[in-house]
């Protein structure tokens, strides 16, 4: 990606997506910089690393860029994220306090070293535009979880993931790409499209209309937001985490 003053080169090494970023950071290229890494992130599953060690940076505090997509890619997609520095640069990362969020390294060897891969099983599948999408959607993901170990997640992932699969056949010419992540206990539901309009979960105004309706997503997500992808289109994503039982819950017989 070439926009303005900053290029982003997308490579890879060992298990890591290396973004190298060469051009200026300014004020004019700081939102080319945050949305190219975050777009960038939704496609590297196994960690990210953004090498800055050939970039001119104008203003020191705009490395807060880096900060931002390190806390912005936190819930999800939830990828471990280093940055690769010149001594120069490290000085800069350091005195605005952006290694407290992001490792910062010397070179690559060094930071795809220190990218943290804990446990992660992750699953995705395109599902057809047909009528019977539902009822598959729910039977993948009950399965999916039942075989990572975590049942409990099935409920609340069952209706998210449907309702974000049901959203994109409503609302876009797409066949829904529905991926599952299970990290540290933390699941999260992800529905990619190719349509670039922003995902928006409206309220329902009456019990009659479809959809679950914006307050129920946020009553059962810990988190949930709309991301473009780099590849194209967007990705809607849900993070959930097992709810507390209350008194009253019982084991089911």
């Amino acid at each position: 990606m070439n926009s303005g003053a900053i290029q982003l080169a997308v490579g890879r090494h060992e298990q890591a997506t290396v973004v190298r970023v060469t051009g200026e950071l300014n004020i004019a290229s700081y939102s080319t910089v945050r949305d190219g890494l975050l777009k960038i992130a939704t496609d590297a599953p196994d960690g990210l690393v953004a090498d800055i060690s050939e970039l001119a940076i104008e203003d020191s505090s705009l490395v807060s860029v880096f900060s931002l997509v390190a806390m912005r890619i936190g819930d999800w997609p939830a990828i471990p994220f280093t940055v690769v520095a010149s001594d120069g640069h490290r000085g800069l990362l350091s005195r605005h306090v952006v290694d407290r969020y992001v490792p910062v390294r010397t070179d690559l060897a060094a930071a795809t070293a220190a990218l943290d891969h804990p446990v992660r099983r992750r699953c995705e599948r395109v599902f057809p535009r047909s009528d019977g999408a539902s009822a598959q959607i729910r039977e993948f993901v009950t399965e999916r979880l039942g075989e990572w170990g975590v049942p409990e997640l099935g409920e609340d992932a069952r209706l998210i993931a449907t309702e974000l699969v049901e959203n994109v056949l409503r609302h876009t010419a797409s066949e829904p790409k529905l991926r599952l992540d299970l990290r540290r206990g933390v699941c999260t539901v992800a529905v990619a499209d190719q349509d670039t309009r922003p995902a928006m979960l409206l309220e329902r105004l009456s019990p009659f209309e479809p959809g679950m309706g914006l307050k129920l997503v946020a009553q059962i997500a810990r988190s949930w937001g709309c991301s473009r992808s780099w590849a194209g289109g967007k990705v809607v994503w849900v993070v959930l985490v097992p709810r507390a039982r209350t008194t009253g819950d019982r084991p089911a017989g």
